[in-house]
């Protein structure tokens, strides 16, 4: 998340430049340094508003955090995937991976969707997608204690509607 508030911190300091080297040289008549400058901050002032988009994003999961675990394996449907060693907060709105962010439960009956939850007595795995494209992402999670994993699936069930399949502990069935 600090990667992606340090990006959003650089971009406004662009556009803030731009836009006074803009009116710098507009007072000076230099119109084409003056075009340069302001078309420069113009795409500056874009990516910012993406930026400050993907921060809201990423506050968001990491403020209604079900799950904070140091590493993920995530894979593609295509058999494509690679381990990442920055920290991974499950949430409600959709997952963070270090900068990265996968949101489910946007976009309407075409957005993505968490679509299977299987927890194990070392591994919680993910399955999240569309119609066009599926991930599968491999937790880490750390959790020695049976009633913590029966919390973290009654979480997962209350806020996404997806029923973990537990394996690996004496008691499998979760009170909904």
């Amino acid at each position: 998340m600090e990667s992606i508030r340090r990006r959003r911190n650089g971009y406004a300091l662009l556009f803030i430049i731009n836009v006074c080297l803009t009116v710098w040289f507009g007072m000076t008549l230099m119109i084409g340094a003056a075009f340069v400058f302001g078309t420069i901050g113009i795409v500056s002032f874009l990516f910012l508003i993406k930026q400050n988009r993907l921060l809201y994003d990423a506050t968001l999961i990491r403020d209604n955090r079900i799950l904070e675990v140091p590493s993920a394996f995530i894979s593609t449907a295509d058999g494509q995937g690679g381990n990442n060693m920055e920290e991974t907060v499950v949430s409600t709105f959709g997952m963070l991976i270090g900068s990265k962010i996968y949101r489910w439960g946007r976009d309407g009956f075409y957005g993505v969707r968490l679509n299977a939850v299987e927890i194990d007595k070392e591994r919680m795995y993910l399955a999240f997608g569309n119609i066009a494209r599926s991930m599968r992402v491999e937790l880490l999670h750390g959790i020695v204690e049976q009633q913590e994993i029966l919390d973290v699936a009654q979480k997962l069930w209350h806020e996404t509607g997806v029923t973990a399949s537990i394996s690996g502990w004496q008691c499998n069935k979760i009170d909904h």
